[in-house]
């Protein structure tokens, strides 16, 4: 999106509330791409309409708005399919982007790793392959023509394998890129050095708290994804001791799948942290709902299973007073801080602390020889103190957290035994998580 792009926003009210989007979110998110809005068209209808989402008579008044505002392009609150995007465009006569392309435009513009960039791309092209409605000239100018096209071959066909090219080239990237960021996250395992990654819906403050407890001086600012390439910092926190601290993306209602299957390298973070911050707006009045998405898109990555603290940011703005919440066992759930102002962090890192606790304990895997990929994870999951081959199965011997071994029983279904009281008694895996 070029900036200041004079653009009209489009919201539906549904009747299925699981559909249902929110305008002002959608403002944050076009002002945060540099859209200048000169209008809003809203509707209530009990569902799309099938060829442009809006029907005949909001594109028509639409097109009205179009013609008086000199607006170039209109953004729609929903995720359109690409017959809807494409029919919208011909009835108002401006350019449409859904809201999965606007989210994927401001990816693009945060981006700022290698990583991040080459993530982007695969996003964009993906979401992309399926809208070719208009011109892909710049790609063919990008690759260079000779030899690209056979005879008889069709733009739209060419298009299409251009952008078949590219997918496969970033994946191989990031598929090189991968096996460097496990590289890394092993050594940090073998180090006993716990991780603890920062998680939450976009805006809430990740990167403020970030700041606040590392010092790194991260780009923050009050809008929509801010901070887009994660950072890792090394730190040692008083009362909670050493740790890796990751600073990750935001995450956001209907967060677009393209996004979530291309960003899966870094979202690994998340998975493999020995605890999640899940820091929330506690300013916002809608922060439950909110609380309830990020807990979707943490079971569609395969992190619900992580450890959880909830940091109730914001406090400033709201009449709560710094506190820790604990459940019916004593343990901390909640706690109430200001990354702005700093109440509340002596208690954050208090149940940071507690919440760690006694991270790394033995354990006992027996697996099948044959099962090669199994013994990697097993190596990925904690640090390998032996390893001893028993008739048909390989006994390995690891440190590693009790969750951990949760995971490894839960997921893999395998027995996971814990070695207690100086290889003196032994305990089966707990059953994980419900």
């Amino acid at each position: 999106m070029a900036g200041h792009e004079r653009t009209v926003l489009v919201h539906l009210r549904l009747a299925d509330a699981k559909e249902q989007e929110d305008l002002d979110e959608l403002r944050l998110l076009a002002a945060s791409a540099g859209a200048e809005i000169v209008g809003v068209v809203e509707g209530v209808r009990s569902r799309p309409d099938s060829a442009t989402y809006v029907g005949s008579g909001k594109a028509e008044e639409l097109r009205a708005l179009i013609a008086a505002s000199g607006a170039e392009l209109v953004v729609v609150n929903a995720a359109l399919s690409p017959g809807q995007e494409r029919n919208l465009e011909k009835a108002v006569g401006a350019r449409v982007l859904d809201r999965t392309g606007l989210i994927l435009d401001i990816f693009a513009q945060r981006a700022q790793s290698h990583e991040g960039k080459l993530q982007v791309q695969l996003a964009q092209l993906e979401h992309l392959s399926t809208r070719l409605v208009r011109g892909w000239t710049h790609l063919e100018r990008q690759k260079g023509g000779i030899g690209l096209r056979g005879p008889g071959e069709t733009q739209l066909e060419s298009d299409r394998r251009m952008i078949g090219e590219r997918i496969r080239v970033l994946n191989k990237r990031l598929d090189k890129v991968h096996g460097q960021r496990l590289l890394r996250r092993r050594a940090r395992l073998r180090s006993v050095v716990p991780t603890v990654s920062l998680v939450g819906y976009t805006n809430a403050g990740k990167s403020s708290l970030f700041n606040r407890l590392t010092g790194a001086g991260v780009y923050a600012a009050d809008r929509l994804f801010a901070t887009l390439d994660p950072t890792m910092r090394r730190v040692e926190l008083p009362g909670a001791g050493a740790m890796i601290l990751a600073d990750t993306v935001g995450f956001i209602r209907h967060l677009p799948h393209a996004l979530v299957a291309a960003f899966h390298a870094t979202l690994e973070e998340v998975q493999f942290a020995d605890l999640l911050l899940h820091v929330v707006d506690a300013s916002h009045p809608d922060h439950q709902a909110y609380e309830e998405q990020v807990d979707q898109v943490l079971a569609e990555i395969g992190a619900e299973h992580v450890p959880r603290l909830i940091v109730m940011n914001k406090i400033d703005a709201t009449s709560d007073q710094p506190r820790i919440e604990e459940d019916e066992w004593g343990e901390a759930r909640r706690v109430f801080v200001s990354a702005h102002t700093g109440a509340g962090l002596g208690g954050l890192l208090e149940a940071i602390h507690q919440r760690l606790g006694p991270r790394q304990v033995r354990a006992v895997v027996r697996i099948p020889l044959h099962e090669g990929r199994l013994r990697s994870r097993l190596y990925g999951a904690g640090t390998v103190l032996s390893e001893e081959v028993e008739g048909d199965r390989l006994r390995m011997t690891l440190s590693m957290s009790r969750e951990a071994g949760r995971w490894i029983a839960a997921e893999q279904g395998v027995e996971v035994t814990y070695i207690v009281a100086g290889d003196a008694a032994h305990e089966p895996a707990p059953a994980p998580h419900p």
